[in-house]
């Protein structure tokens, strides 16, 4: 990656102009990457091209081009996970009442851009991300369910915990992988309300 040092130009500093052309190449991946017919492998070029940025601008942030399918992916994983966790801090303290939120708030996400479930979970886009990705992704809301049961209900860690938390969450992201390629016939209500009661009933379960 270029190191150059980045000066102000306009009030806006080279770290601000650096950071809306990383954002913008972000997008243009997203763009190629989740795209219905997916590209299987991104070209800097081909990203550049769709940002509208000279190339010298890809490797002021990227070192190479898995570098940076990985930091599409994972920049999608985290808006993913922090806008979830929020709309189930936000729900009232009750159980089911945080359940559909989390639920409601991941399927319309997906939902309003589609690019993002493709990217996430169409098995055709497996080859463009290092192997590890999808797998640390899961990891990671496995573990934020498993906080949100300990938290809540107050159960401690456990191998029971931890099983039910992976059957969940694989559970769930089959679900929307089916849904998103058109397998599964059913609305984004009945995905909600139905993954809702069984994670509630789970729930009840530990």
């Amino acid at each position: 990656m270029d190191s150059t040092p980045l000066r102000t130009y306009g009030g806006v500093t080279g770290g601000d102009r650096q950071a809306e052309r990383r954002a913008q190449l972000v997008e243009a991946g997203l763009d190629l990457l989740g795209a219905r017919d997916g590209e299987r492998t991104v070209s800097v070029r081909g990203v550049c091209r769709q940002a509208g940025l000279a190339a010298r601008y890809f490797y002021e942030s990227f070192a190479d081009r898995d570098a940076f399918a990985l930091a599409v992916y994972d920049q999608v994983v985290r808006d993913i996970a922090a806008t979830t966790l929020d709309a189930v801090n936000a729900a009232p303290p009750q159980a089911q009442a945080k359940i559909h939120a989390g639920l409601a708030r991941l399927v319309r996400v997906l939902a309003d851009d589609p690019r993002r479930g493709r990217l996430l979970f169409s098995p055709a886009l497996a080859g463009t991300l290092p192997a590890t990705s999808r797998a640390e992704s899961t990891r990671l809301f496995v573990e934020l369910l498993g906080m949100q049961a300990r938290e809540f209900y107050g159960v401690p860690e456990s191998p029971r915990l931890a099983i039910t938390a992976e059957l969940l969450v694989g559970g769930f992201a089959q679900t929307l992988t089916s849904w998103l390629d058109g397998t599964l016939a059913a609305t984004e209500e009945e995905i909600v309300e139905h993954c809702a009661a069984i994670f509630g009933a789970v729930a009840e379960k530990i």
